[in-house]
């Protein structure tokens, strides 16, 4: 045990359990965790705004095995990083967040910056709790990881503040928590061995954090066995690799009508990892009947509706290495299995948009063939991700960081954070103008650490998914939907990356190649038809 700084302190549990980076803008009121920074084995990688820094560790910790851990400052710093917040509570991903806050003699006096943490952010955290007693300090952090990671995962945020930091402590790094992986018991197995062998027409949906290729391989190389189909819940698709022909597409926004139907046929619906939730379930209105068995380490199944028959509280790890010894007699009805995986494979074959501008139909055929097997894609929320969600596929385990709760802006800061988790991997990402234009600095972030990705940033001058809200509901009266666009590729070569416009559809494959060839974090600005709103379909 020796002496330290609370602020040092922090570093050092973080160091302990394995974090490699942090994701900050820096602020007075933690310099001495700034100051424990330096030198650290931790980068500390500093984007441009809060929000970003935030979508940064967000898609950390989506993408790898420990949370992601973002820094930022009282007041505004912390209103920034609330989206993150937000985001990563809806979507169930593990994320710390460390506020630096005004010394403790100054509270309660609307002081400079003054904001209160737990009314702020009690709502949309699993955890929010002051650094008040110094020498708490390691083993604070070290309950934040844990519980970020355990159960449900979600976001735990720490405040600091900054006259606490600087205490003197004598103190070391505590050994930090064991997260539990349960297992489902021989009784879990056997009822749903049970209720497998009953069922007709039995549907598989897998979601949530934490799979790897091992058990996405897995679960699928048994429903494949079975003849079980196998779908994804929203933004959840890289769970199980899509080469499997048990994989029959996703449910939520952009699902074809034909999975949408599935849901509502099935006799018996598993959720692994995943719930019947909201966009899932079409509004709460489909996959209501039939009999439901959740496999979800969270005992009380936040976001789920409807019925529970069985609920087997296990992480999704653990249950695709049982399910795999499990031998189960099942009869499908004829064609429901090879039904789904056919209605997959015309829904995900891209089809010409037609109309001005670049076919984004014919641009996913072309990256269909040209990027990596392994590569890793990431977008925001808006038209511009039905696309990438429809046509373009997942073989490979932590392949997609993107939004389910729908927020806008996380696309560049999730590829910054994904090229560095993964130096040796392609990112690419996909964006719209209005959600490129959210957090489009973070480049500068990206050219300031060496991270290498691709972006296509997909033109149509509008706010397209709330215009064809606006036609559907206010037909022939726009407002507030027009946007006044930059030169995106001019944009980008002034942050020192690579920029090119490609206003023709056949010029984006050549487009493309030089865009990798390039070494740098590069921007393809793609007009499109501002009239599209979707892929069009022959499913």
């Amino acid at each position: 045990m020796s002496t330290t700084t609370a602020g040092h302190l922090i570093v050092g549990q973080l160091e302990r359990a394995g974090i490699k980076r942090v994701y900050t803008v820096p602020g007075e009121s933690f310099l001495d965790v700034l100051d424990g920074l330096h030198g650290s084995p931790i980068q500390n990688v500093v984007a441009r705004q809060e929000g970003g820094a935030g979508f940064m560790a967000l898609a950390e910790g989506r993408l790898t095995e420990l949370p992601g851990v973002a820094m930022v400052t009282r007041g505004p710093g912390a209103a920034n990083a609330f989206i993150a917040i937000h985001t990563a509570h809806q979507d169930a991903t593990p994320l710390i967040l460390f506020v630096g806050l005004i010394p403790v003699a100054d509270r309660g006096r609307e002081s400079f910056q003054e904001f209160d943490i737990n009314a702020w952010f009690g709502s949309t955290a699993k955890k929010v709790v002051t650094l008040d007693d110094a020498a708490s300090a390691a083993r604070v952090v070290d309950d934040a990881i844990f519980t970020a990671l355990s159960g449900r995962p979600g976001p735990v945020v720490i405040g600091l503040p900054e006259d606490v930091l600087v205490h003197v402590v004598e103190d070391a790094p505590v050994e930090p928590r064991t997260v539990a992986r349960p297992e489902p018991t021989v009784a879990d197995l056997a009822a749903l061995k049970q209720k497998l062998e009953q069922s007709r027409k039995p549907l598989i949906v897998v979601g949530g954090e934490g799979w790897t290729q091992e058990s996405g391989e897995q679960l699928a190389a048994w429903a494949s066995r079975h003849n079980i189909p196998v779908v994804a819940d929203f933004r959840a698709y890289d769970a199980v690799p899509h080469l499997s022909d048990a994989y029959a597409g996703f449910l939520g926004y952009g699902r074809s009508d034909a999975n949408a139907q599935r849901l509502d046929d099935a006799d018996l619906l598993v959720f692994v990892g995943c719930v019947r939730g909201d966009v899932l379930s079409d509004g709460y209105q489909r996959g209501l009947s039939a009999e439901t068995i959740v496999v979800n380490a969270d005992a009380n199944l936040l976001g789920h509706f409807g019925r529970v028959d069985q609920h087997v509280i296990a992480d999704v790890t653990a249950f695709a290495g049982a399910l795999a010894a499990v031998d189960a007699a099942v009869e499908p009805q004829d064609g429901w299995f090879a039904s789904a995986r056919a209605e997959q494979l015309r829904f995900s074959t891209p089809t010409p948009d037609g109309g001005i501008g670049v076919d984004l139909g014919v641009a996913m055929e072309v990256l269909k063939k040209e990027m990596d097997d392994d590569a890793v894609l990431t977008f925001g929320a808006g038209n511009h991700a039905l696309w990438p969600a429809r046509y373009l596929d997942h073989n490979t385990a932590n392949s997609l960081a993107a939004p389910r709760n729908g927020a806008m802006g996380m696309g560049i800061p999730a590829a910054v954070a994904a090229s560095l988790a993964y130096p040796g991997r392609q990112v690419i990402s996909v964006a719209g103008d209005g959600c490129f234009m959210m957090n489009g600095q973070e480049i500068a972030t990206a050219m300031g650490y060496g991270a290498q990705f691709i972006v296509l940033v997909v033109d149509n001058g509008i706010f397209a998914t709330i215009r064809e809200h606006q036609e559907a509901h206010y037909p022939d009266r726009p407002s507030g939907t027009h946007m006044t666009n930059p030169d995106f590729a001019a944009l980008a070569r002034s942050y020192g990356g690579y920029g090119e416009r490609v206003d023709r559809t056949e010029d984006f494959a050549a487009a493309f190649r030089r865009a990798v060839d390039s070494g740098l974090p590069a921007l393809l600005h793609l007009p499109q038809d501002p009239t599209t709103r979707s892929p069009k379909t022959s499913n």
